[in-house]
């Protein structure tokens, strides 16, 4: 058995631990793994009619090489934003160009090329860690006859199918200790406190964030905030805190009522814009509206770096360990998953059948822009 493995768009804590765990389940078996770097980019940039002239696209794995590799964080197999389905012309190789059909937009659609990559390869199944972007592809390869399975990584925490994905409780465990050390010095000043964090559509990070921190005020994606009732109550908190500071988390994709998302850059091939800004925008409004002083802070890749704590080491090497049980057991097409606290699976395009999101009604109070969690009992442990 021949398995090929990929890490796609933004890199989080545990990848490395996945990648280690797929790695040595398979080498016990006998079987052998290919690594593509920088995620679909490998498979794109691979010569299928020269697959030793582009070996630099990939990397074989083995025990030895991966020995220590979940020590730290990012992806030793590197990543990017590559969608094969929706590519520029102007970015692929000259050997895929010659052979697939460009589009009128000037995008190509590179899944052939793809498909006989594997094929040239000898990939019996392809393992995709990734976003909802990276995994949708995968489930989309599958469908067209290349087998894979699915491991949903991303700090938002929003791969529909799934209550768990690694990278985000390593991401609030770092949050809230900034968030404290960032006390002392919005204390110090007597300031409002800003803290940006990631989350376009789905504010889990913040609101766990800002739950566990006991941050004053929380903007989360799903909700609208106005400008005015936030300073309101900011300066609220601020007069009722002894140390005379307050602390508002931030998702950056929160909006004005009204208003909308900001975003920046050119979109990347699954149509996102870079976010972040809408700190620095808060800010300078609440500054304007209260004439207290600001310190804004945008958390930003901080959150990425560095090695995974332990929830994220245990889930990444369970993922890994079990998609490479199923494919043992000759079933692919999956994508791992945690439900109800119970290790599972679901079809590998479950991705794409819904949204996961904050359940505002439970867990939120959208009048006074905090974490507010009706219920405990029952829910799962990350209160989904």
């Amino acid at each position: 058995m021949h398995l090929g493995i990929l890490t796609g768009g933004g890199d989080v804590p545990g990848l490395n631990s996945a990648i280690k765990a797929v790695v040595n389940e398979a080498y016990a078996r006998g079987w052998t793994v290919t690594g593509f770097r920088c995620g679909w980019a490998g498979p794109v940039e691979t010569d299928p009619l020269d697959v030793e002239g582009t070996a630099a696209h990939r990397r074989e794995l083995t025990p030895e090489s991966v020995r220590s590799i979940n020590r730290s964080g990012g992806t030793i197999l590197h990543s990017s934003r590559t969608r094969p389905s929706r590519i520029k012309a102007s970015q692929l190789p000259d050997f895929v160009k010659k052979t697939t059909p460009h589009k009128d937009d000037g995008y190509v659609d590179a899944t052939d090329h793809v498909l006989a990559v594997i094929e040239a390869l000898k990939i019996d199944v392809l393992v995709a860690i990734g976003g909802d972007d990276t995994l949708s592809y995968a489930a989309e390869l599958h469908e067209r006859g290349a087998p894979t399975m699915c491991i949903p990584k991303t700090m938002d925490n929003d791969v529909f199918g799934t209550d768990y994905c690694i990278g985000f409780s390593t991401c609030v465990t770092r949050s809230v200790e900034m968030i404290a050390n960032l006390r002392t010095t919005a204390g110090s000043h007597e300031r409002f406190l800003i803290v940006e964090m990631f989350g376009r559509n789905c504010g889990m990070s913040a609101l766990g964030a800002g739950y566990l921190s006991d941050a004053d005020r929380t903007l989360i994606a799903e909700v609208p905030f106005e400008m005015e009732r936030l300073a309101e109550l900011l300066s609220r908190d601020r007069a009722a805190n002894p140390s005379n500071y307050t602390v508002c988390i931030v998702s950056e994709g929160a909006m004005e009522s009204g208003g909308r998302i900001i975003e920046k850059g050119e979109a990347d091939a699954y149509g996102h814009k870079k976010l972040g800004g809408i700190g620095e925008h808060i800010g300078v409004s609440l500054k304007d509206l209260t004439g207290t002083d600001m310190m804004i802070q945008n958390l930003g890749y901080l959150l990425r770096s560095g090695p995974p704590d332990a929830v994220d080491l245990t889930v990444a090497k369970n993922f890994g360990t079990m998609a490479v049980h199923l494919i043992d057991e000759g079933r692919t097409g999956l994508m791992m998953s945690i439900r109800d606290g119970h290790y599972t699976t679901q079809p590998a395009n479950i991705s794409t059948q819904g949204e996961h999101r904050v359940n505002v009604a439970a867990m939120y109070d959208p009048e006074n822009y905090r974490p507010k969690i009706s219920k405990v009992e029952g829910t799962t442990l990350y209160l989904r």
